[in-house]
């Protein structure tokens, strides 16, 4: 079997987690390039990468992973379509997919290059290549958001190679229905915990916090440079999100507020039978 070379961009947790996955695997050759020359050797050095892709030229490549910000993958695609060959495959790792994905198709399609949307469901609340993990994707879901103009062979390699870092399932979706589930399931709990730790109370809940308070605050640990960008980007799906959250808080506020004990017992038994129908 003829290994394919996969060229990863970015070698920080995400990038640097995948290319420790895919060098496990025997149907890869991976190669490695980032922002900093010392991120590169450290990735050779843990044996990430095979050897350092020549950050100026990804001709060498069958499949490029994107994994960096949503702005710079558009910008280093702009910059290096033009050197991949006709049949390569391109994908990505944003947790945004909407815009994205119609702009990357437009620089890839001309070139006959495959633009295929990916978001793995996975991660760490530490940063860079020190904390990658070639175990990271296991058990995890790997969204792809092809559209009418991606090639189905170009799907099947990303969700083979999805597959192949362990992912437990592959969710096939359009970038407009993964920007509302997005909104839902990932960001809205991060702008959650970042309003709720922002109380003064914060400052003062050890010795009173138990389960309940690492649970809620734990994601608020997140980048603002990276995660104001994704929530800008998704900024209608997020909004519709956030409304119904405030409807429903203030459900509760006007229950507290009038004491109505029957409508408060009655938003708390839907809370419980929604997280136990639904997980």
């Amino acid at each position: 079997m003829q290994k394919k070379t996969v060229l990863i961009v970015g070698l920080g947790l995400i990038g640097g987690s995948l290319a420790l996955a895919l060098t496990r695997s025997e149907r890869y050759t991976v190669i490695g390039t980032s922002r900093r020359l010392e991120t590169v050797e450290q990735a050779l050095d843990i044996g990430a990468i095979a050897r350092p892709a020549d950050p100026q030229n990804w001709s060498e490549a069958d499949i490029v992973v994107l994994c960096v910000s949503p702005s710079a993958t558009v910008s280093l695609l702009r910059q290096h379509v033009p050197e991949l060959r006709s049949g390569t495959v391109v994908t990505d790792v944003c947790g945004v997919k909407g815009a994205l994905v119609a702009e990357c198709e437009s620089l890839c399609v001309p070139h006959g290059v495959a633009f295929v949307g990916a978001h793995p469901m996975a991660g760490k609340e530490q940063n860079g290549l020190a904390h990658a993990d070639a175990t990271l994707f296991r058990a995890c879901s790997y969204i792809l958001t092809p559209t009418a103009a991606t090639p189905p062979e170009a799907v099947e390699t990303i969700r083979q190679l999805a597959l192949d870092v362990g992912a437990a399932r592959v969710t096939v979706t359009s970038p407009e229905n993964h920007d509302r589930m997005i909104a839902y399931t990932s960001q809205i709990p991060h702008v959650l915990a970042g309003a709720y730790v922002s109380s003064p109370r914060c400052a003062d809940h050890v010795g009173y916090a138990a389960g309940s308070y690492r649970d809620v605050s734990r994601v608020a640990t997140i980048d603002e440079a990276l995660w104001s960008e994704l929530f800008l980007l998704n900024r209608e799906a997020l909004g519709a999100e956030l409304d119904e959250l405030i409807t429903n808080l203030q459900i509760y506020r006007r229950a507290l507020a009038e004491q109505d004990r029957p409508s408060l017992s009655e938003q708390i038994r839907k809370g419980r039978e929604h997280k136990q129908r639904f997980g």
